[in-house]
């Protein structure tokens, strides 16, 4: 029925250069102002015809996953097959590059690929407004991660609006391996909600991008760190390193980054921290 091809799609890393909460609904959910930008570094989703349904996950933080008995991989290829009235007869094999439950939108990604591999694969008629309310009934991210280019998120992630493009960033994200689940960040948070400050022009250069950035924060990290504070440590170490013009936290962490102006101050940043803290997972790579 479908061509016998194989697809092969990248997942990138989404990182909330600032996270504000807004305010919160009556059914519990929080609302945000983010601005949603990806890294050049990404899990991998190999997906292929077959008899029946499979998935499998190999790489660095596969092992993370393995005890998940639905996966939201799983999750994405059932809903798609359901809209489309077709049987999911397809094995998927997610390459785990980045860390779990991290702040990286890992998950989110993965299924935003899922989706957008199997659509190319089934020759999908869906619209893109339709794939995206798909995205949306497995996560408030999904939607987003189709777009894979710097997004201004307001709502509880659903509502999304091209941001302006960024000037050549290049980033170090760091992980001290620690989780921090998501509900029990927003749980701990006690300020005030924050107003909405959605970036609408576009910068020419790195300084002057920072500056305005500056003028925001992830209201998350606070009580991330209360529940780790290796992630305190994170973002002392890396606001340490030369070149370094602002770090911060991710999402709802435990992943931190910092920015640079360029590739050499970043790769050093690396390998400096690595060299004191061998455990964590830290990597430098350009923003788009």
């Amino acid at each position: 029925m479908f061509p016998n091809k194989a697809i092969r799609i990248s997942a990138p890393a989404k990182i909330n250069l600032y996270l504000h909460v807004t305010g919160k609904r009556p059914d519990g959910y929080h609302l945000l102002d983010s601005l949603f930008v990806f890294a050049d570094i990404s899990d991998e989703i190999h997906i292929k015809p077959s008899k029946k349904l499979s998935f499998s996950i190999e790489g660095e933080f596969a092992e993370n996953l393995k005890k998940e008995k639905n996966n939201i991989v799983i999750k994405a290829t059932k809903i798609l097959a359901k809209a489309l009235g077709i049987i999911p007869l397809v094995n998927i094999k997610l390459i785990k590059k980045l860390p779990v439950a991290a702040g990286l939108g890992g998950g989110s990604a993965d299924a935003a690929a899922v989706l957008i591999g199997l659509s190319q694969l089934w020759e999908s008629p869906l619209s893109k407004e339709k794939l995206a309310e798909i995205a949306l009934q497995l996560g408030a991210d999904v939607p987003a991660c189709l777009q894979k280019c710097p997004l201004n998120i307001s709502g509880i992630g659903e509502i999304i609006t091209k941001a302006p493009p960024l000037p050549k960033i290049w980033i170090v994200l760091v992980n001290p391996k620690v989780k921090v689940p998501t509900p029990d960040v927003f749980k701990k948070r006690a300020k005030p909600f924050t107003t909405a400050m959605p970036i609408k022009v576009a910068y020419d250069d790195i300084d002057s991008f920072v500056l305005e950035l500056k003028k925001r924060s992830n209201d998350l990290t606070e009580s991330a760190c209360s529940l780790a504070p290796e992630i305190a440590d994170t973002l002392e170490i890396i606001s340490q390193q030369h070149g370094c013009l602002i770090s911060r936290m991710s999402g709802s962490g435990a992943t931190c980054f910092g920015l640079f102006a360029n590739k050499e101050h970043a790769e050093t940043a690396v390998r400096l921290i690595k060299s004191k803290e061998s455990d964590w997972w830290a990597i430098s790579t350009l923003l788009f």
